[in-house]
C-alpha cells in the first residue's frame, strides 16, 4: 500500500514524524512530498526519513506569487501522484485536495486552524478534501459532514508521553536545566492571515528581560532580527531538540501560537502576546478550560507584565501546572494512534469515528 503526504510546514513533519516510523514498522513506505520552507527541508534531513522537495527555491511574496507557487505545487504533485498511485493523499496543503479529485484518489486533509481564521485556504481547499480531520472544538465552517473530530491537539502526535520523554541530557546541551530558564519567542507574523497582527517587539523584549533575569536565565529564539543589546540573549537550538528545552523552561511567552501550545501541553506556563486572542479554538480552551496558559492582545503591554510577575511569584508554579497538564492529558488521546489507525484502516477507522465519536478512545 502507497500512501503519498505532503508537507508544507516545519509543523507538519512534526504532525506526521511518528506516524511515519510506525507506518513504515507495517511494512508501509510513506512517500514524503515537500517544499521549501522554514526549516522544514533541514528537520527531514535530520530525521533520516527519505524525500523529495517539489518546491526547492520555495514561492514568491505577493498575491500573485503565492498563486504561481500553488499552481506549481499542484502540477508536480499530480504528475508525481500519477506515476505512483498510492491509496491516500495526505497533509494540510490545499494541493493534495485539487489532485486528490483530479485524480480520484481519497484525500485527507489534517487542520487545526478555525474556518473563520483562514476564509480564502477554505475556499480553495475545503470543496475538494475528501475528509477534514480536526479536534473536536476546532471550525470547519459549512464543511461539518466532511468533519472526523478527535478529542486532542496536533501538538500531541508528537509531544504526548506515548511519543516523547524530555531528556535532561539533550536539554542539558544548550542550557542549565537545574536552574531556571525563561524563553521568549518572537515569529514573523507575515503569513497571509497574519495581516495587521501584531506581537512582541523591542521594548517589550527589553522590559520583559528584566522582570525575569533576577530569577533566571533569558534565551530568545527569535525568527526576526534583535537589536545589538538582545542579540546576547539569542540562542540556537538544533531544531531536533527544541522540545526537550522547552519542557524544563519555567516559563515561555512569546507571539507564536505554535510554541504556545507546545509549552501548554508540556504543562509549561506560558504567555501568547498577540492579536489572535480570543480566535483560535485550539488555544481558547488551552488558556481557558485547562489554564495553561495566558493569551494577552498586543495592545495591554502591562497586562502582559503583570501576568509576568503573577507567574515568576507563584509558589509551586511548576508543580501546578504539571499538574493541570495531566488532567489535559486525561481527557486527550495520543494523536499518532489516531492517525495511524486512520491510514492503514481507511476507510473503516473513519466509518467508526463517525458513527461513535466515542471511539477515539480506543487511542489514549
Amino acid at each position: 500500500m502507497k500512501i503519498l503526504f505532503h508537507l508544507g510546514h516545519p509543523a507538519h513533519f512534526h504532525l506526521f514524524k511518528n506516524t511515519f516510523t510506525r507506518l513504515k514498522e507495517e511494512g508501509v513506505n510513506p512517500i514524503i512530498l515537500i517544499k521549501k520552507k522554514d526549516i522544514l527541508e533541514e528537520l527531514l534531513e535530520k530525521s533520516g526519513f527519505e524525500y523529495l522537495n517539489i518546491l526547492p527555491n520555495g514561492r514568491r511574496n505577493g498575491k500573485i506569487g503565492v498563486m504561481f507557487g500553488l499552481l506549481k505545487q499542484d502540477i508536480k504533485l499530480w504528475r508525481i501522484t500519477r506515476k505512483h498511485r498510492p491509496k491516500l493523499l495526505v497533509g494540510s496543503s490545499l494541493a493534495i485536495t485539487h489532485v486528490g479529485k483530479l485524480l480520484n484518489i481519497p484525500s485527507i486533509h489534517f487542520g487545526e486552524d478555525d474556518a473563520e481564521l483562514v476564509p480564502q485556504y477554505v475556499k480553495v481547499a475545503f470543496p475538494f478534501a475528501t475528509h477534514l480531520v480536526a479536534p473536536d472544538v476546532c471550525s470547519v465552517g459549512k464543511y461539518q459532514a466532511k468533519k472526523v473530530a478527535y478529542s486532542s491537539y496536533q501538538k500531541l502526535a508528537y509531544l504526548h508521553p506515548g511519543n516523547f520523554t524530555p531528556s535532561r541530557e539533550i536539554a542539558g546541551k544548550y542550557v542549565s536545566v537545574d536552574e531556571k530558564y525563561f524563553i521568549l519567542r518572537t515569529v514573523k507574523l507575515n503569513a497571509y492571515h497574519d495581516d495587521n497582527k501584531k506581537g512582541l517587539n523591542s521594548y517589550v523584549i527589553q522590559k520583559l528581560i528584566d522582570m525575569l533575569s533576577p530569577y533566571g536565565k533569558v534565551y530568545i529564539t527569535s525568527e526576526i532580527p534583535l537589536k545589538p543589546e538582545l542579540e546576547r540573549y539569542r540562542i540556537k537550538i538544533n531544531p531536533i531538540d527544541i522540545h526537550h528545552v522547552m519542557a524544563f523552561a519555567s516559563v515561555y511567552i512569546g507571539d507564536s501560537q505554535s510554541m504556545a501550545v507546545e509549552s501548554g501541553v508540556l504543562g509549561v506556563p506560558f504567555i501568547r502576546f498577540n492579536d489572535f486572542i480570543g480566535r483560535i479554538s485550539v488555544l481558547n480552551e488551552i488558556e481557558n478550560h485547562y489554564k495553561l496558559g495566558f493569551g494577552i492582545k498586543s495592545d495591554d503591554p502591562e497586562k502582559l507584565f503583570a501576568t509576568t510577575k503573577q507567574l515568576i511569584e507563584m509558589e509551586n508554579c511548576r508543580e501546578e501546572f504539571q499538574a493541570r497538564k495531566e488532567i489535559m492529558l486525561s481527557e486527550k488521546i495520543d494523536l499518532t494512534k489516531l492517525i495511524t489507525a486512520i491510514l492503514l484502516n481507511y476507510p473503516q477507522t473513519i466509518e467508526s469515528l463517525k458513527k461513535d465519536p466515542k471511539y477515539q478512545f480506543r487511542f489514549k
